[in-house]
């Protein structure tokens, strides 16, 4: 029970750092729009980074046994 929690946990927490990432950069795209492929890289960059921090926070909350 408490895996699908920290999984739901890791998941959502997830999704709202791709979201703030992916706003922030449309303002940025806003402000500068010559700058369109720094944004696009970096924001993809970041979201796999986070995307991969996630699933091993999902992977290790079925593999941690809660004493």
């Amino acid at each position: 029970m408490y895996a699908a929690i920290g999984a739901g946990m890791a998941v959502i927490g997830a999704g709202i750092g791709i979201g703030q990432i992916g706003g922030k950069a449309m303002d940025g795209i806003a402000r500068q729009p010559e700058s369109v492929g720094d944004f696009r890289s970096n924001m993809i960059l970041t979201a796999a980074l986070i995307e991969g921090a996630a699933l091993v926070c999902m992977v290790l909350s079925f593999f941690v046994k809660a004493a």
